[in-house]
């Protein structure tokens, strides 16, 4: 055999390998990808009510919170047992800790249907993310954060709007009292963009990025157990354990992420309200 005849096979031998390992990060060792946020139409594709898999996962978790809170409270006893029980403590945590915590019992009550709302279908919507064969917080989308976030700014703006009328309520909200008069040129500016502008925006981009970083550690993880486990041998499989002990402590991390960021939504959005009732106070 030839040197060049040598040379050509271990050249195509290479590229045989080198597309191996090219399927196997495509395939297996999967990172994610944007087709994991944006797959395509399963219903009604083509028209304006075509909806993908995370679409479908959002009106589910809808249905399912409005199912569960129904049956729950169908036919409530003095006395709560069973599933009514355990709606009554979580309706009551989000009463007591977050809406009369932050608004007092009149407004509290007053806006409770708002804020429990947002807090259990934030809480619905991201526990998708660690339930197997959905792996993803439709949260890590931008849209279903705008939405909320918009329920929310409408309301807080509305109420103010209703107690003082639009003129006042936007000077309150943006006018500083006691400030010596120059100081309002650089201080109003400020607190228009923070109060009419930014607030809807942190809320949306807080509860998505976090979403979505979660979701990427897990499928890190994980894949990463599933290559070494599966597609590496001698001592790198060893490596699969650690990766499978820390996608395990992440998805617990994970569970804590999801309750904490609906409590912050849903508090946030108490604070702006209660802002926008108070907005001459401040």
């Amino acid at each position: 055999m030839s040197d060049r005849t040598a040379d050509g096979n271990a050249c195509g031998r290479l590229r045989e390998r080198a597309l191996s390992v090219t399927t196997l990060a495509a395939g297996e060792f999967h990172a994610p990808s944007l087709a994991d946020f944006f797959p395509p139409p399963i219903l009604f594709e083509g028209t304006p009510f075509e909806m993908d898999r995370l679409m479908l996962i959002r009106v589910v978790v809808a249905l399912l919170v409005a199912v569960f809170f129904f049956f729950a409270m169908r036919s409530p006893k003095i006395v709560p047992r069973g599933v009514q029980n355990v709606a009554e403590i979580m309706l009551d945590f989000v009463r007591i800790h977050i809406a009369e915590d932050i608004l007092g019992k009149e407004q509290g009550r007053r806006f409770l249907p708002v804020i429990v709302t947002i807090f259990f279908l934030v809480v619905g919507l991201n526990l998708t993310s660690i339930i197997p064969f959905l792996n993803i917080s439709s949260n890590a989308r931008i849209g279903m954060p705008i939405v909320l976030a918009a329920l929310a700014y409408i309301v807080f703006n509305y109420v103010g709007i209703k107690k003082y009328g639009f003129f006042r309520y936007v000077k309150s909200s943006i006018v500083i009292p006691n400030l010596p008069p120059a100081l309002h040129l650089l201080v109003i500016p400020i607190e228009f963009v923070s109060t009419f502008l930014l607030r809807p925006f942190t809320l949306t981009i807080r509860l998505m990025a976090n979403m979505l970083a979660g979701h990427i550690m897990l499928v890190l993880f994980f894949s990463a157990t599933q290559f070494f486990f599966f597609d590496s041998d001698g001592i790198m499989r060893f490596f699969g354990i650690g990766s499978l002990i820390g996608g395990v402590a992440f998805t617990f991390f994970e569970l804590l992420v999801i309750v904490l960021q609906a409590y912050i939504f849903a508090l946030l959005t108490a604070v702006y309200i209660d802002l926008a009732l108070h907005a001459e106070e401040h």
